[in-house]
């Protein structure tokens, strides 16, 4: 059962409050350079993303991002640090929401000036914690990043935004160790009835990144955390919005795309089974179809889960048989066995 939260609105997209779980990436283009970023917001969009984070580290760049999100077909947050002129920037720019913490930003009228603009324009701010970036007194307290002194973090900043009678908050918590990141979630939300933006920072490149971030969401989201997540992988930022999907996907919490199965290949296999589901994969990722495609080696387990497909082949020596909606449709040669599948999903 997922934690009930308040609810808050990022552009058009609602987070918390029983929304589904949404998911973020982060553009990793110059912010400055508006058509490169808005093509990647665009390439990102197409993909399912459906909250876009941009880097806004000068004010130039807070003035490019003004024209990002007249551009952006989706709700673009600024990432601001330390320069409350900044976030006052964007938010005259009509940003959708701002990532910001209260804490780091300096004195207590800056802050004032930075939620009132927000105040004023309906503008969500999340705060972020993490383990890399803590407070030196915190450090100095608990003796290294532990999930206590996150979640002190977090509170802290939350007071902040609170004393100034600002509500429209969510918040992460994030570590590059799954263990803390997931105990430090835990905590935070029997605190707390904010959404809360779930990830685990510097997870890594796409292996090491979507195992990690897999384990780590997947506990989470199993515990009912989570409003609005990004996978955060050292590589393209399309395959951050991909392993999101399918991380929601796999728990039954999302649909999106085809659900795609494929057996483990073994000594049984007389086909290629690897190269054709790569192909077939491969070529399914633009597909926004709610169907499963099955893609199978052999003839123990293959003709029932292909029969249990929408679409499937079971292979058998040098070629396969291609089933839909539970019926045998024909026999196929091996190197025909993709285009054939993708032809039958075609029909659908």
């Amino acid at each position: 059962m997922r934690k009930t939260t308040r609810q808050i609105k990022v552009g058009n997209v609602l987070v918390g409050g029983g929304a589904p779980c949404s998911v973020q990436s982060m553009c990793s283009t110059d912010t400055r350079d508006v058509s490169a970023t808005l093509n990647q917001i665009t390439s990102l969009a197409g993909a399912g993303c459906e909250i876009v984070r941009c880097a806004v580290p000068d004010m130039d760049a807070a003035l490019a991002l003004s024209q990002v999100k007249q551009g952006s077909p989706i709700p673009v947050i600024a990432d601001i640090h330390f320069d409350y002129k900044l976030a006052l920037k964007v938010l005259e720019g009509g940003i959708d929401g701002l990532r910001l913490n209260p804490g780091n930003i300096g004195e207590h009228w800056k802050v004032a000036e930075v939620v009132k603009a927000a105040a004023e324009r309906q503008v969500p701010i999340r705060i972020g914690v993490n383990a890399g970036s803590l407070e030196k007194e915190l450090l100095q307290r608990y003796g290294h990043p532990t999930a206590e002194a996150m979640v002190e973090s977090a509170m802290g900043h939350i007071r902040i935004l609170e004393d100034l009678g600002y509500q429209e908050i969510k918040i992460s918590l994030k570590a590059s160790d799954v263990l803390k990141t997931v105990s430090a979630y835990r905590l935070l939300a029997e605190r707390v009835d904010y959404p809360l933006h779930i990830g685990i920072t510097e997870a890594g490149t796409i292996f090491s990144g979507t195992i990690k971030s897999s384990v780590g969401l997947g506990i989470l989201l199993a515990d009912g955390i989570g409003d609005t997540m990004r996978v955060s992988l050292t590589g393209e930022v399309l395959d951050e919005v991909r392993v999101g999907y399918e991380i929601l996907k796999s728990l039954g919490l999302r649909q999106r795309g085809v659900n795609f199965v494929s057996c483990p290949t073994c000594g049984r296999c007389q086909i290629n089974l690897i190269k054709v589901a790569e192909d077939v994969e491969r070529r399914l990722q633009g597909v926004d179809k709610r169907i499963t495609v099955a893609v199978m080696g052999c003839a123990v387990n293959g003709p029932g889960e292909a029969r249990e497909a929408d679409v499937g082949i079971a292979g058998g020596k040098g070629e396969g048989l291609l089933f839909r909606n539970g019926e045998i449709v024909r026999k196929v040669p091996e190197d025909k066995l993709a285009e054939a599948l993708l032809e039958e999903i075609e029909k659908l």
